[in-house]
């Protein structure tokens, strides 16, 4: 074994072996224990993961991509474990690993008085080695393993605090609603192995041409291009964990979870593991037009339809949760366009601010002691300087002020989105323009009746008010550097420079992002064309009328409200996906397993199969006694008449 592979083993293996200590361990090493090994191992990966980004950027190392040991061989089938390390996974590594420390040690203030302090810990350090093993993978095999174990500790943080119904409920809600999405991911495995015969990316990859001239039989008339459907199976996935309509609403009910994590779901792990796989899987979804225009249409309406319903939200943590929701759908958006780079770009800022609104948001949460409805905050800016400017940072990269990371992310995506043309680029753009102004008017919302306006909360908490520890504050502080300054330095190798090489595959005929390097003449010139663009006035038309309508006159929005009751009630019934899934697949899948359960279970199964055919069986053993008499004639008589009905039996038959 290498050195580099000694690292990659170290990276993946440090937050595992952390969570075991931590988890198994944590009574006898205490808190202090606790959180000192599980941010070693963190931040042993994390520095590990820079120096392994570094080397391939400076230094000019090459891919790895090999095998760590074989699992299991069936059937020809190779199962392994292996890793790929290119530019694409590394660029995950850094990301998953410095916003996971930076959680890490934020959770030392957050979770300081909570009885499950070391469970805690042990939890999110689980996380993070699965969100690692999910990047670093180089099979089908390895990554569902990531998939799945991202999946199940999302369930055990949804539902840390387990004594509570709500979050009892929210976790089962994220766990069923994943596995309809697994279950499309797992169809799309099979498919990729059936086609192609192997689990390696790079078997696979090799064998897209096959799998796209491939046609798969449904009736004796009908068949399907077998490329569209691995990779709409595939992406069924990705809708469930990155929660693309209709399999969202599994991600605001997430907010139950202590902040920490819900900084973790949104920002690092399990929600962009479903970008990153449609990333990872551009060799095949290129030969798709279909798919990828499922992919536009399925994120535009997800950008904008759930920006929407942030707008309404009144729990601080719910707005944020919505403003993920529709960051994840411009992500989309851009995977659907073949910019494939501008969306990992866009994950890659949205990481940093998205983790920083959260932890902001954890931060008034802890001074307004455990408050969480907007209407009770206000004026919060004198009392906490820190965290309102940290949150400012944060709520303009969010929105694309130009010169923050978002900014930069933002608008190359959606100007790539205006290149495409794939069918469905027209709705896209149009709901990624809407966005923006949807965005910067629920942000700022946000804002001004966190930190603005008149103080609504009640006399004792406000007479305790004051800015939260260090440990809190210096991840705020950390996080708020790359949210204002990383897209200066990355945007034009991410975008425009060749950064993913190979890691990413896009057909000349689909290069939306070509043109725009064209016309790129440096990150000053960007910014600079940027105030002259549509998305800016957007995005101040919607930074202004969220000063007028919940700032300076909270009145005209008590108006409007009356005015469009109707639009108010959609957005605040989610537009019914709530209702539907409760009243309709809820209700119908209990009714015909209910059914199910009395008619077939009970009458058919027990009823018919196994008690009818036991009594069958005690019915006919019960007349049968009675041709036991004990008597030798009776016995010989009936073997007479046997033999009698047998030989007219080979008579008649002859």
């Amino acid at each position: 074994m290498t050195s580099m592979e000694s690292i990659y083993l170290t990276i993946a293996l440090a937050p595992l072996i952390a969570a075991v200590i931590a988890g198994v361990g944590g009574r006898a090493i205490g808190r202090a224990g606790a959180h000192s090994v599980t941010i070693f191992g963190v931040g042993l990966s994390f520095v590990l993961s820079a120096y392994v980004l570094k080397s391939m950027l400076v230094d000019g190392m090459p891919n790895f991509d090999g095998t760590v040991y074989t699992w299991l061989v069936s059937d020809g089938v190779t199962m392994q474990v292996g890793f790929l390390i290119d530019h694409l996974s590394a660029l995950m590594m850094v990301v998953v690993t410095f916003v996971s420390l930076m959680v890490h040690i934020y959770t030392i203030g957050y979770m300081h008085d909570d009885a499950g302090y070391q469970r805690f810990f042990s939890y999110i350090s689980l996380f993070t080695f699965s969100m690692l093993m999910l990047v670093m993978s180089n099979n089908f095999m390895q990554l569902f393993f990531g998939w799945e174990a991202v999946g199940v500790v999302s369930y055990l943080l949804i539902g840390f605090w387990y004594t509570r119904p709500t979050a009892i409920l929210a976790n089962m809600k994220a766990f069923i609603v994943n596995r309809v999405g697994d279950f499309g991911f797992v169809l799309g495995i099979a498919a990729v192995l059936h086609y192609a015969g192997s689990l390696d990316y790079s078997t696979v990859f090799a064998h897209a041409g096959t799998i796209a001239s491939a046609r798969l039989q449904i009736t004796p008339t009908v068949t399907w291009s077998a490329i569209t459907f691995s990779c709409i199976c595939l992406f069924i996935g990705a809708m469930g964990k990155s929660a693309q309509m209709p399999l969202h609403v599994w991600l605001p009910d997430s907010m139950e979870g202590p902040t920490p994590i819900s900084a973790l779901i949104h920002a690092a792990t399990m929600v962009t593991a479903g970008i990153f796989m449609v990333a990872r899987m551009s060799p095949l979804f290129e030969l798709s037009d279909t798919a990828r225009s499922v992919i536009l249409v399925i994120g535009a309406s997800t950008a904008l339809f759930m920006g929407l319903i942030g707008v309404v939200a009144n729990d601080i943590k719910r707005v944020i949760a919505y403003s993920t929701l529709s960051q994840l759908g411009y992500m989309t958006v851009a995977l659907g366009a073949s910019a494939y780079a501008s969306s990992i770009f866009h994950l890659m800022t949205h990481a940093f601010f998205k983790a920083l609104l959260f932890l902001a948001a954890g931060s008034v949460i802890i001074a307004m002691h455990h408050e969480q409805d907007m209407r009770r905050m206000g004026g919060l800016r004198k009392y906490m300087p820190i965290t309102y400017w940290t949150c400012l940072v944060g709520s303009l990269a969010l929105i694309g002020f130009p010169g923050t990371a978002g900014f930069f992310s933002k608008d190359a995506l959606i100007e790539a989105v205006h290149g495409s043309q794939l069918a469905g680029s027209g709705y896209a753009y149009f709901c990624v323009v809407a966005g923006v102004f949807v965005t910067a008017l629920y942000t700022f919302r946000m804002f001004f009746m966190t930190f603005h306006g008149e103080e609504r909360m009640d006399h004792h908490t406000r007479d305790h008010l004051h800015e939260s520890p260090w440990v809190v504050t210096l991840p705020l502080v950390l996080l708020a550097i790359p949210s204002a300054l990383i897209g200066w330095f990355a945007i034009r190798p991410l975008l425009f420079g060749g950064f993913f090489g190979g890691a990413i595959e896009v057909l000349p005929a689909h290069d939306v992002l070509a043109p725009m390097a064209a016309e790129f003449h440096g990150p000053a010139a960007f910014v600079l064309n940027g105030f002259a663009g549509l998305p800016f006035w957007l995005a101040a038309a919607g930074v202004g009328s969220a000063w007028l309508f919940f700032l300076k006159k909270p009145a005209l929005a008590d108006a409007a409200l009356r005015r469009f009751r109707w639009v108010h009630a959609a957005l605040v019934n989610k537009f019914g996906f709530d209702w539907f899934n409760e009243h309709v697949l809820v209700a119908g899948a209990r009714l015909l397993g209910g059914g199910l359960w009395r008619y077939g279970d009970q009458d058919l199964i027990d009823g018919g199969m196994v008690n009818g055919s036991a009594r069958a069986v005690g019915w006919v053993s019960s007349v049968m006694r009675y041709a036991q008499s004990g008597y030798l004639y009776h016995y010989a008589f009936a073997m007479i008449l046997g033999l009698a009905s047998l030989l007219m039996w080979l008579i008649w038959r002859t």
